[in-house]
């Protein structure tokens, strides 16, 4: 063996290892470009991320439990708004039921029959000749002092009652409302003449009725509303009218 082919050799050889062309290089992996650092990082939430999602949780309760009460309280508002209406608007300004009370209005009305007396209608207009209407014939003070009579002489009209004839400005009034011929004409035995806001009222059963012909003529101030319905008894429920 040659010593140019040894020096060939060793100087293959230094080192002891392998040639540089074949070194080994170890493989670095860089975090998160893996598959498993990715799914670690995404299925395996932090503390923060539970504390979040419990505060979140916890404002969306508050939330609903704000918007609940306070639906209750707009719901106990509206109720409490209708019953109001309902007790004490609709009868003191719509409608209103009322109790019959003695016989001054036979055969048209009984003791006790219950009727519904709106109070609309004459706000706009003048109550009507033979109107069944309720009143205070001495005001307003006393709710439960009223009166039912049946409307004969209107605003600017002379009444007189001769015999049992009722005269409106002369001439005989043709109507076959009273149970009775009138034996009594009170006041009325001489000319009434009525002013601009008077009514003249009569009851149907003119012997025993206190009427017009002794308390005079009603102010359409004092009159509470026109009768127009019968609630009681039922088997006479329905509609009051003039014929």
């Amino acid at each position: 063996m040659s010593l140019e082919n040894e020096d060939t050799d060793s100087d293959k050889n230094i080192g002891g290892g392998m040639p540089e062309t074949d070194s080994f290089k170890e493989p670095v992996f860089e975090s998160g470009n893996t598959g498993e650092n990715d799914d670690s990082e995404s299925t395996v939430p932090s503390d923060n991320q539970d504390n979040g999602l419990g505060e979140a949780s916890e404002a969306s309760e508050n939330v609903k439990k704000k918007l609940s009460a306070k639906r209750i309280a707009v719901e106990i508002c509206i109720y409490a708004a209708m019953l109001f209406i309902c007790v004490c608007i609709i009868p003191k300004y719509v409608i209103q039921r009322t109790v019959v009370s003695g016989s001054s209005m036979l055969n048209t009305l009984h003791n006790n029959e219950s009727i519904l007396v709106e109070k609309v209608s004459y706000r706009f207009t003048d109550p009507d000749r033979f109107d069944i209407i309720v009143f205070y014939p001495y005001g307003r003070d006393d709710p439960d002092d009223y009166y039912v009579k049946r409307i004969i002489g209107l605003p600017g009209e002379t009444i007189q009652i001769i015999g049992d004839d009722i005269y409106i400005d002369g001439e005989v009034l043709e109507e076959n409302y009273g149970k009775d011929p009138i034996t009594d004409e009170g006041i009325a035995s001489e000319a009434i003449t009525l002013a601009d806001d008077e009514f003249f009222v009569l009851g149907d059963n003119r012997e025993i009725s206190e009427d017009s012909r002794i308390f005079g003529p009603v102010k359409k101030v004092n009159i509470a509303g026109h009768a127009v319905f019968r609630i009681f008894p039922f088997n006479k429920f329905g509609p009051l009218t003039n014929k």
